[in-house]
């Protein structure tokens, strides 16, 4: 499984949200967005959490 964790590009964000300065971290499970962050701990934290279930799965088909 790829799971990645990106910061967002100021393009794909309101003008808004960049002019108040807000940041988002995106994770992706195989190129889809699963979640949306404004800290990026929390989306590591996250990716951690994905990957973890990920491999829980895999031993218990194995």
């Amino acid at each position: 499984m790829t799971v990645k964790v990106t910061e967002r590009d100021d393009s794909h964000m309101s003008h808004e949200g960049v002019a108040a300065g807000v940041r988002i971290w995106d994770v992706h499970q195989q190129d889809l967005l699963v979640g949306m962050f404004h800290n990026e701990i929390d989306a590591h934290n996250y990716k951690a959490e994905l990957e973890l279930q990920e491999q829980k799965r895999e031993m218990s088909a194995g």
